[in-house]
């Protein structure tokens, strides 16, 4: 509705509940029916939301999914130019490495929380800035809201889209997304990794390998028995191998 107030034009997927038919085959954890939409109906935009409407992502004009963390430059980057961002940008340990950097070269800073909502929250009040978020598409915007809201947030974007004139896969274009590969090892990880071990030596001498433009990060499963191994860099063959 709120769309449609401002004057959009509005196609409406999966907003048929029957009590049992949350997030499937759609919203922001599977955005491909709302991809091939958006290329069937030449929209200039589609827009996601998880099952609660705390996440967004969008697709662009192409197809594209873009993701929180472009969608957190996008926003950042517009009240950066005008001069209303009030501090720098929180994301998490799993932000991409791309935005980090995009916002580095935009003077913007960056800071990484822990993994959850929660977690950068407590950051962004910690430092008294306003904009936070995370790759999944849970942004928190402090001047509008109080928490994560995937209308609110799809609203920063669209008015950087209209401020801008341009489109969203023109805004998106600020920043280049470093691939990652993530694979899920079983056992436990204690809070600190001892330097002197075998698997902090590993990690040392991938991140040496890897350069100033890559990184290694492991991280417990809060649900699972599992280590979760990301790998992120500049060099897509460099990270899967």
């Amino acid at each position: 509705n709120v769309l449609r107030e401002l004057g959009a034009s509005v196609i409406e997927l999966g907003t048929s509940p029957d009590g049992y038919n949350i997030n499937a085959e759609g919203g922001s954890t599977k955005p491909e029916q709302l991809r091939k939409r958006v290329l069937l109906e030449g929209a200039d935009l589609g827009i996601a939301l998880d099952g609660d409407g705390d996440r967004v992502v969008m697709v662009d004009d192409i197809g594209a999914v873009v993701d929180g963390d472009e969608l957190l430059f996008i926003i950042a980057d517009a009240l950066h130019r005008k001069q209303g961002l009030e501090g720098g940008v929180v994301g998490t340990q799993m932000s991409n490495l791309g935005l980090e950097q995009a916002l580095r070269e935009k003077n913007i800073s960056f800071v990484r929380a822990a993994v959850g909502d929660r977690h950068v929250l407590a950051e962004l009040k910690k430092r008294k800035w306003r904009l936070g978020g995370e790759s999944s598409g849970h942004l928190i915007c402090l001047d509008k809201t109080t928490t994560g809201d995937g209308i609110i947030s799809a609203l920063q974007v669209l008015a950087a889209i209209t401020e801008n004139g341009c489109s969203l896969r023109e805004l998106k274009q600020g920043m280049t997304k470093y691939p990652q590969h993530m694979i899920n090892v079983p056992g436990k990880l204690k809070r600190e990794i001892r330097p002197q071990t075998v698997l902090a030596s590993a990690v040392a001498k991938t991140e040496k390998y890897l350069g100033e433009r890559g990184r290694v990060l492991l991280r417990a499963s809060g649900t699972e028995p599992v280590v979760r191994v990301m790998v992120e860099g500049e060099d897509p063959d460099s990270v899967i191998s």
